[in-house]
């Protein structure tokens, strides 16, 4: 019988782990010898915070991230299909959501491997449940373009598809092009269109704000530069 595949949130934020990640979570963590992860460090400093029961160099680490080739991946799924369940954990958040976890679960999947999704926090989830805006129809859409012309195209369509659609759109940018991104959305978008913004979510500095984009204009650029924001588009 094989093993089962864990998706293991961990924390957003610098915040205190028992606010934002369920006991059983934690505990289920601690009793996991074999672990997939996106980035080695953060990985090992999240486990040793949470104190697990064991050296942190007696456990097995590998990492999954998008240079993960098959091979890689098949590599992954040998101690579940030798019957040791396996945690796969992302950097920051819910794995396999804006994460490369997705790659070994649909692995595990054509193995038939559980999967068991473990609760969690996803600024992705709490920016729209915060914002106000359509949280009956919603779409996720990662990363903008990062060339000008294609990024300003992409938040047009993007906003052409709320107002078709009735639909929220959540998008997210690297932290250092926040600014630019958000100085583009001002600019393309009507000035009747809702925008919010989800920043440092999780963390004892955290901001949820929804102003019209004439409402923005208003106001002076938002503290968002190198920091950790979600958008969320609504017309």
């Amino acid at each position: 019988m094989s093993g089962k595949l864990y998706l293991l949130p961990t924390p957003i934020s610098k915040s205190s782990i028992d606010m934002v990640m369920p006991t059983g979570v934690i505990q289920l963590t601690r009793a996991l010898n074999y672990f997939v992860v996106e980035e080695l460090r953060t990985a090992r400093r999240y486990l040793s915070l949470i104190k697990v029961g064991k050296p942190i160099d007696d456990l097995t680490f590998f990492v999954l991230n998008e240079h993960t080739s098959e091979q890689g991946i098949e590599t992954m799924l040998a101690p579940l299909l030798g019957g040791n369940d396996v945690g796969l954990m992302s950097e920051a958040g819910v794995p396999a959501v804006a994460d490369p976890g997705s790659l070994l679960v649909i692995a595990a999947h054509r193995k038939g491997i559980p999967v068991i999704p473990m609760v969690g926090p996803s600024s992705i989830l709490l920016g729209l449940m915060a914002s106000g805006l359509n949280g009956q129809n919603f779409a996720f859409v990662g990363y903008l373009p990062v060339k000008p012309d294609e990024r300003r195209r992409r938040i047009r369509q993007l906003e052409q598809r709320s107002r078709t659609e009735g639909q929220t759109q959540i998008f997210i940018e690297a932290p250092y092009r926040n600014l630019q991104l958000f100085k583009d959305l001002l600019q393309v978008c009507s000035e009747q269109t809702l925008l919010t913004i989800a920043v440092e979510v999780t963390s004892i500095n955290e901001q949820f704000i929804t102003k019209t984009v004439r409402e923005w204009k208003l106001l002076p650029p938002p503290d968002i530069n190198k920091k950790n924001t979600v958008f969320l588009l609504l017309t």
